[in-house]
């Protein structure tokens, strides 16, 4: 059996509170709380631990460690994700995966780790006033946590699931890459989303918290943060709700958390719906605003030979080449990658029902997917979506798809179909309700053209959100400044991809980690009077 480095930890004395276990109020002080323990929870409790500063981790989900990852969806799903990796947009038109539980999604995503695209970030500089968040300025933070998560390019032979996508765009002169992955002596199993069973997966379980907690951290676990209490300018104490066994209904305590400084980590949705919950100020109501999305498609193929898509590295080639040849705020660019496939995630996401759903299924090891990423919120009429509060105070978005989005949908599905029949596909369809399938490209070609697209008949996903606290150079059109210090509290920050006004066009979490170093660092300088800390 493999070791379990985080269980050995807590057996050495590491502080973590399952806050289900506890029978009454509670009333705890530190110099920093963070809500949150995903990418930017993680990163600023390592920083701020290493200068010494006493810090509390609060997480909404259950801790699981290795030797709870059994590579079982029933078990992960449930476990691991928001809503049992259900949530949905408010007209449930696209299905969102996000991490729920100590790691975050860290702790379940594919490992596909990218800096933030240069013309990402120049449009930040010149449309949002960003101006030092410049490639130079960052690249030092992204080297530094390139070197401390392992981020590399994937060594390893792609599984067939991703060699077809290789096979099919070269022969189109379609360029791909390998893909850069943030995992050491992986074993190449394919089933990270369940949570690595072998320790491979550089996440935020295996890395930095662990280095929080041996420096003196407390991590509470299934413990909502519900409100922000605030005395003027300054937040005064976090409100907090211990959660019942189940991770869903109320348990027996409640918590107030004072500190000197609170940290939003909860990621895009959660961030903003607890400022709305807590009725922060924000004169220009800007809080929840300009969410983004990469709303994301799929196509599916058939090969006579088996494919196995739920072996092995889930996403080792991509392609950024229809990203790259069009204008960023012109038609919606999309990056192609590939998914794994296992059972429950197929026949959830798969199209149709009785028999025809029956038959797909029956396919299972033959079946090849490619998805497409699309570039949100550069577009003239990209406004994103909006997070608000159900009347219970959990969050919802708001998306609403508009001509730019479709557009941008009919031209990634018909790309993706191109390139699956040229890696010699005997069946192409989209994840649609209604589209027939095709046996041809010449076909498929025609069909797609025509195909009718709208919400709940086109099938769409994403695994990343950003925005709705969005950075700005000024409290009129953000609500942070480049370094994530609220316009409006003085003593609140925001480190996570809420705090991105724009999606990236690339998997997020690399650039999460980069941008939460940096603005981690400055904080842990200005709490404690010292310089700001040398890079990792």
């Amino acid at each position: 059996m493999m070791n379990d480095p985080f269980r050995e930890g807590l057996a050495a004395g590491w502080r973590h509170i399952d806050a289900s276990t506890l029978d009454g109020p509670l009333d705890v002080e530190a110099d920093v709380v963070i809500v949150g323990s995903g990418a930017g929870g993680g990163v600023t409790a390592e920083i701020l631990t290493n200068t010494g500063l006493k810090v509390i981790i609060v997480e909404e989900g259950p801790l699981r460690t290795s030797s709870d990852f059994h590579m079982r969806e029933s078990d992960a799903y449930p476990a691991l994700y928001q809503e049992s990796a259900a949530r949905k947009t408010a007209d449930k038109a696209i299905n969102i995966l996000q991490g729920r539980c100590v790691g975050g999604s860290t702790t379940v995503n594919w490992t596909s780790s990218f800096r933030t695209p240069p013309a990402t970030l120049h449009w930040w500089q010149t449309a949002h006033g960003l101006r030092s968040l410049t490639v130079e300025a960052l690249a030092p933070w992204f080297y530094a946590m390139e070197m401390r998560l392992h981020i590399g390019t994937w060594p390893v032979a792609p599984n067939a699931n991703n060699s077809l996508l290789a096979a099919g765009a070269a022969k189109l002169g379609i360029p791909t890459h390998p893909m850069r992955r943030n995992v050491k002596r992986c074993w190449d199993l394919g089933y990270c989303g369940m949570g690595c069973p072998t320790n491979a997966k550089q996440s935020m379980l295996l890395t930095t918290l662990p280095v929080a907690l041996s420096k003196g951290a407390t991590l509470y676990s299934r413990l909502r943060a519900e409100r922000l209490v605030f005395a003027g300018r300054r937040v005064d104490y976090l409100e907090a709700q211990a959660l019942a066994a189940d991770g869903l209904h109320p348990g027996a305590a409640r918590i107030k958390l004072r500190a000197r400084h609170v940290v939003l980590a909860g990621g895009a949705i959660n961030s903003p719906a607890l400022l709305l919950r807590s009725k922060a100020p924000d004169p220009a109501g800007l809080t929840g605003t300009r969410t983004f999305l990469h709303p994301t498609v799929i196509s599916s193929a058939l090969f006579d030979a088996p494919v196995r898509a739920h072996a092995g590295a889930p996403q080792s080639v991509y392609s950024d080449h229809f990203l790259d040849d069009l204008p960023i705020d012109g038609p919606l660019g999309y990056k192609l990658e590939v998914p794994p496939l296992h059972p429950v995630l197929f026949a959830t996401t798969l199209q149709g029902w009785g028999e025809s759903h029956r038959r797909l299924m029956e396919q299972f090891d033959r079946c090849q997917t490619v998805l497409a990423l699309l570039r949100d919120g550069f577009h003239p009429d990209s406004r994103g979506g909006r997070v608000r509060l159900r009347d219970d105070g959990s969050p919802l978005l708001d998306y609403p798809l508009n001509d730019p989005i479709w557009d941008g949908v009919r031209r990634a599905l018909i790309t993706m179909a191109e390139i699956q029949f040229a890696a010699g596909a005997r069946w192409v369809t989209p994840v649609h309700e209604t589209a027939p399938g095709w046996s041809n490209w010449r076909d498929a070609k025609a069909g797609l053209a025509a195909l009718p697209l709208a919400p709940l008949v086109c099938r769409m996903v994403s695994a990343h959100v950003m925005g709705g606290c969005a950075m700005a150079d000024s409290p009129e059109r953000g609500l942070t400044d480049d370094s994530g210090r609220h316009f409006h509290v003085d003593n609140l920050s925001i480190h996570d991809g809420s705090v991105f006004p724009t999606s990236i066009g690339a998997n997020p979490q690399l650039s999460i980690y980069g941008l939460v170093a940096r603005n981690a660092s400055l904080l842990a300088a200005s709490l404690t009077g010292r310089p700001k800390p040398a890079i990792l």
